[in-house]
């Protein structure tokens, strides 16, 4: 943390306005910085002290760092909305078996065998990628929140199901696990705000009981005298 704020850095696709949201309930007296960093930036910059936590994709070098998996997305194939595989609601990776597929130097998702034919060119980002399959120059594959952020109104995405995945996780320095910190951990994992982990909880007041009155005199029950 620096100048009373919170730096939390995000790679591409995820959005972390929910959480923010929060966080600004929460933690009225520091400030939320978000920072947009690519994939390959973002772990640098969290070693460097740029940022106090970061939303990363998995896998990630680990040495020095606490990591926290947090989701996984599903992998989609980004098609012009004419082509065949907008026809269907899934496929496999043995349908793009035909398909010229663009591996762009930012690629997030790690492959064994790539699927496809490779195509004539390696595009040096995923929008230039997303540029040439619009020219129908061939296809691309990517976490479906990448998609979702590269949309286009000529193009159409469908879920391959085999496909490798991308997986987000909460990263910070080992030597940083600070009572804010631990309230992000909170916020991301869905806790209350009087959970015992993270900073001091907040104590509710505790109702006071009315005080008991005694029955006056009048409502006193009466003794019958013997005759």
């Amino acid at each position: 943390m620096t100048d009373g704020e919170f730096r939390l850095a995000y790679v591409p696709g995820v959005t972390p306005g929910k959480w923010a949201g929060v966080w600004a309930e929460r933690v009225r007296e520091v400030p939320l910085r978000l920072l947009q960093t690519s994939a390959a930036e973002i772990v640098p910059l969290l070693r460097s002290g740029g940022a106090d936590a970061a939303f990363v994709r998995l896998p990630v070098d680990r040495e020095a760092l606490h990591v926290i998996p947090l989701y996984t997305e599903m992998t989609v194939v980004v098609v012009p909305k004419d082509h065949a595989v907008a026809a269907v609601e899934e496929l496999v990776l043995a349908d793009l078996a035909d398909e010229d597929v663009f591996d762009p130097l930012d690629d997030v998702l790690t492959w064994d065998d790539r699927p496809g034919q490779p195509a004539f060119t390696r595009p040096e980002s995923t929008a230039a990628a997303i540029e040439l399959v619009a020219s129908e120059a061939g296809v691309l594959l990517l976490p479906q929140s990448l998609a979702r952020l590269h949309h286009r109104k000529d193009l159409t995405y469908r879920t391959v199901t085999d496909a490798p995945q991308s997986q987000i996780g909460l990263a910070w320095l080992d030597a940083e696990t600070t009572d804010l910190m631990e309230e992000l951990i909170g916020i991301v994992r869905g806790r209350t705000p009087n959970s015992s982990r993270g900073r001091a909880p907040r104590q509710q007041p505790t109702p006071k009981k009315p005080p008991q009155q005694r029955p006056t005199s009048k409502h006193r029950p009466q003794k019958r005298r013997r005759k």
